[in-house]
């Protein structure tokens, strides 16, 4: 399995840990699955380590909801420190965003540093087995091994941001539907600055953690770091084609924003699982992410960069002249 073998990989060059048996193993249910050995001499009895964790954890979460008021977390809220830069809409969405912003911009970059240390033993792990080869030069080309593994996981990142985009979008629709947008839009703030706000926490977050997830190939390949960084930063156009779809939707129909949940998940899935089942041509073009270049192998076209960009403003533009004319939910 291909997952498998970078799994290991990334052990022996991360921890130079030993792939056999290991107490670190039992530790985590992804290793419990390795213990099943299916298709070979399969322990049946490690299913009831998933069913006692499963029930322990029931029993404790109901444990904890019983503790805890209706509504409320089970640690007391505190007010936090009082800030004077709230005074505009932008301010107040970066607010409510930034925690986030924050750990998806660490976890990209520690992702860009693993990948990164991984790059020259994948290439040559890969290089080992035919079947695994031929997906990786499916998901990232054909100039070579090592480029091939590098465009493949900077488009798995781009994918990735995709989840963060609709996220940080749909924002916009947790805060409308809690009723919480309305004491703002109650004042001298628009609709369109309201949103704005959020919208750029939004697509300038999807471009800095890509940037980050560079940096940190960057710092982990030690090589190509002009090339590689732009691989990821292409990845970006293609990340707001879906951030713009989830815009759309939220103009539309603030119930109806989930939607842009199936896109992004119909996008990693296209996009990652694809590739690795040999799926048609057409069936690719349906991402966004199936056009774009296979960088650092390829090269770069400006003008499906610039197709795409295009087609993120256009749907952007859409869905703020909806959110404009309809009625506010909450």
């Amino acid at each position: 399995m291909l997952w498998r073998r970078l799994s290991v990989l990334g052990a022996r060059r991360g921890g130079r840990v030993d792939d056999r048996s290991s107490v670190l193993t039992w530790l985590s249910p992804l290793g419990w699955l390795e213990y099943l050995r299916p298709f070979a001499a399969e322990r049946w009895w490690v299913l009831l380590l998933f069913a006692g964790a499963t029930a322990v954890q029931a029993a404790v979460a109901y444990r904890l909801a019983g503790r805890r008021d209706l509504g409320m977390g089970f640690l007391p809220t505190r007010p936090g420190p009082a800030e004077g830069r709230l005074g505009t809409a932008g301010a107040l969405a970066w607010r409510l965003q930034r925690g986030a912003l924050y750990g998806w911009s660490a976890a990209f970059l520690a992702a860009g540093i693993v990948f990164g240390r991984m790059t020259d033993g994948a290439a040559q792990a890969v290089g080992d087995n035919e079947r695994t080869r031929e997906i990786f030069q499916r998901m990232g080309g054909q100039s070579g091994l090592t480029d091939a593994f590098l465009a493949a996981m900077t488009g798995l990142l781009g994918l990735v941001a995709a989840l963060y985009v609709v996220s940080s979008v749909l924002r916009l629709s947790g805060e409308e539907s809690s009723g919480r947008a309305e004491p703002v839009l109650a004042g001298a703030v628009g609709r369109l600055r309201w949103a704005a706000g959020h919208l750029a926490v939004a697509f300038g977050g999807s471009a800095l953690i890509m940037l980050l997830a560079g940096v940190g190939f960057a710092i982990g390949y030690g090589r190509q770091a002009g090339p590689v960084l732009g691989a990821c930063l292409v990845q970006v156009t293609a990340v707001w084609v879906i951030g713009g779809i989830a815009v759309l939707l939220h103009g539309l129909l603030p119930r109806g924003a989930v939607a842009a949940w199936g896109v992004a998940g119909a996008a990693l899935l296209i996009g990652w699982i694809g590739p690795a089942l040999n799926a048609p041509r057409p069936v690719l073009d349906l991402s966004p992410f199936g056009h774009l270049p296979k960088l650092p192998g390829a090269d770069v076209d400006w003008t499906t960069l610039g197709v795409l960009l295009g087609l993120a403003a256009v749907l952007v533009g859409a869905g703020l002249a909806a959110l404009r004319r309809r009625d506010m939910a909450g």
